[in-house]
């Protein structure tokens, strides 16, 4: 997301609700999850290169959230069966969510759609087991964001 779109939601905010079908088609309700902290990852697209190294780099270090007790659900605009071939071809072993249909809604409630080029901006938002927002970060399109980003916003539960 370039950093004149930044999110409209601030920390301490309530996050909004939303389902969506993991990569399996199974619904997932961030209302449900509440009692377990949450990343929640926008992402572009499946299969693109700085998307791939970026989740690639959330599974190598997967421990760090479970030992955290939190919970990685990654959002973009593709299909869930597009979803499913990514997670299953990369080894993904989170949620990897369809914000499908209507395109891009969940990213537009959280103020991370870029209506030009159809996608969720690099966008994250650590959301408490009470469902606040404790944290929130973003990189300008083409930017990875860092791990190092991601360590800091866990140390804040």
């Amino acid at each position: 997301m370039d950093a004149a779109r930044q999110p409209c939601l601030s920390i301490g905010d309530l996050a909004p609700d939303f389902t969506l079908s993991n990569q399996f088609g199974e619904p997932i309700a961030l209302a449900e999850l509440r009692g377990t902290p949450v990343a929640l990852v926008f992402y572009p697209f499946a299969h693109s290169g700085i998307c791939t190294g970026e989740l690639g780099v959330l599974r190598d270090n997967l421990g760090d959230f479970q030992a955290a007790g939190v919970r990685i659900l990654a959002v973009s605009v593709d299909a869930k069966y597009t979803l499913r071939a990514y997670a299953q071809a990369q080894g993904y072993a989170f949620d990897l969510l369809a914000d499908f249909w209507p395109h891009g809604a969940v990213a537009q409630r959280y103020g991370v759609f870029d209506p030009v080029h159809g996608m969720a901006g690099r966008s994250t938002f650590l959301i408490t087991a009470g469902g606040v927002i404790a944290d929130l970060f973003s990189t300008p399109s083409g930017q990875a964001r860092p791990l190092a980003r991601y360590r800091q916003a866990l140390e804040l539960l």
